[in-house]
C-alpha cells in the first residue's frame, strides 16, 4: 500500500468501562500508520469517561454525550467530528471487540483496490465460544426476503472453514466492526436513528448497495467479539423493539412487507420469548406490546435524520 489514508476509529462506551477498555489495548498494538481513536462516551451512569481518559490520554479523542443516543445517535456523534477532522475512512468498532494487530491494514488495503468498494468488515470471531476463540460469528450477512428473519449473518457458529476465506460482497456487515469510505458518508449522511439500537447497519449497507457501492467481507481483518456483552445492558425501554418492520417497510416492496406481516404472529411469539428469557420481566414485554402496536398505528417513517 503506496499510501496510508487517515481511518478514524470510533467506538461507542456505555456503561462498559472494562471492555472498552480492553479493545482500546488491543488498537494500541495495531500495525497501521495513520488513525486516531475517537471514543464517544454515550451518557454512562458512573465515571467511565474520566476513566477512560485518564488511563488513554491523548492516545483518544474524548467526546462526552449528556445522555443515551443510541448507537446509531452515538456513533453518528463520532462520525461528524471525524468527517470535520478530515478522516478518509471511518471504522464504527463495538467496545467489546478486541481486534488483530493487522485488521486496519487488511481492510484499507481492500478498499483501496476498487472505488465500488464503499464499506468493508472483517471476519468476526466470538470472544469465547465455550472455551474456543476460532469459531466465526459473522462472515459478512445476506438479505433473503422470503425467510423469518430478513437478514442473516454468515458463517454464524460455524469453523473457520475454508469457504470463509475468500474476500467476496456480501449484502451487508455489522455495526461491529463496519468501515465506511468518506464518499459514502457524504453521499449517504449518517446513519439513521431511527434504529436506536438494532438494524441500522444493515440499513446503512442497503442504502450504500443502491447506491452502487460494494460492500465487501475481508476475511484476512480478523476480529473477536464479547456476543452479548453490550445487549446485556440496554434497558428494553429504550430501545424501539420494533425497527425490523420499519426496515422491511422503508426498503422493499409493498408485496415483501405484506408477506413479513403475514409472519407477524410467529415472529411475536418469539420475541415474547426472547423477552421474557432476557429481561425475565413481564413489565418488559408489555411495553414491547404497547410500542409495537403504536408502530402499526403510526405512518411511514421520515428517514435519515443526520
Amino acid at each position: 500500500m503506496l499510501t496510508s489514508p487517515r481511518v478514524s476509529i470510533i467506538v461507542l462506551n456505555w456503561n462498559g468501562v472494562r471492555d472498552t477498555i480492553e479493545c482500546l489495548e488491543s488498537l494500541q498494538r495495531i500495525t497501521y500508520p495513520d488513525y486516531e481513536v475517537i471514543v464517544v462516551d454515550n451518557g454512562s451512569d458512573g465515571d467511565d469517561a474520566e476513566v477512560l481518559e485518564e488511563r488513554f490520554g491523548d492516545y483518544i479523542h474524548l467526546i462526552r454525550n449528556d445522555r443515551n443516543l443510541g448507537f446509531a445517535g452515538g456513533n453518528n456523534v463520532g462520525m461528524r467530528y471525524a468527517m470535520k477532522s478530515g478522516a478518509q475512512y471511518v471504522l464504527l468498532l463495538n467496545n467489546d471487540t478486541v481486534v488483530d494487530a493487522d485488521f486496519l491494514t487488511h481492510l484499507v488495503e481492500q478498499s483501496e483496490l476498487d472505488d465500488r468498494i464503499g464499506i468493508v468488515g472483517p471476519k468476526i470471531y466470538y470472544h469465547d465460544f465455550k472455551g474456543r476463540s476460532d469459531i466465526i460469528w459473522s462472515a459478512g450477512g445476506r438479505i433473503q426476503w422470503w425467510r423469518l428473519q430478513i437478514y442473516r449473518h454468515i458463517g454464524l457458529n460455524d469453523e473457520d472453514l475454508p469457504r470463509y476465506r475468500n474476500t467476496v460482497s456480501v449484502d451487508w456487515v455489522t455495526g461491529a466492526a463496519l468501515m465506511i469510505k468518506r464518499c459514502v458518508i457524504e453521499r449517504l449522511s449518517f446513519l439513521n436513528p431511527r434504529y436506536f439500537f438494532r438494524m441500522e447497519d444493515v440499513e446503512y449497507c442497503i442504502r450504500a448497495r443502491k447506491e452502487d457501492y460494494r460492500v465487501v467481507y475481508v476475511p484476512a481483518a480478523m476480529v473477536w467479539h464479547k456476543v452479548g456483552a453490550s445487549t446485556r445492558r440496554v434497558n428494553p425501554g429504550l430501545a424501539d423493539p420494533t425497527p425490523y418492520y420499519a426496515l422491511v417497510r422503508d426498503n422493499f416492496s409493498r408485496p415483501v412487507y405484506v408477506y413479513q406481516l403475514l409472519l407477524l404472529p410467529v415472529r411475536l411469539f418469539r420475541w415474547a420469548v426472547i423477552y421474557l428469557i432476557r429481561y425475565r420481566d413481564r413489565r418488559s414485554l408489555h411495553a414491547f406490546m404497547s410500542d409495537f402496536k403504536r408502530f402499526v398505528m403510526r405512518g411511514r417513517g421520515s428517514g435519515v435524520r443526520g
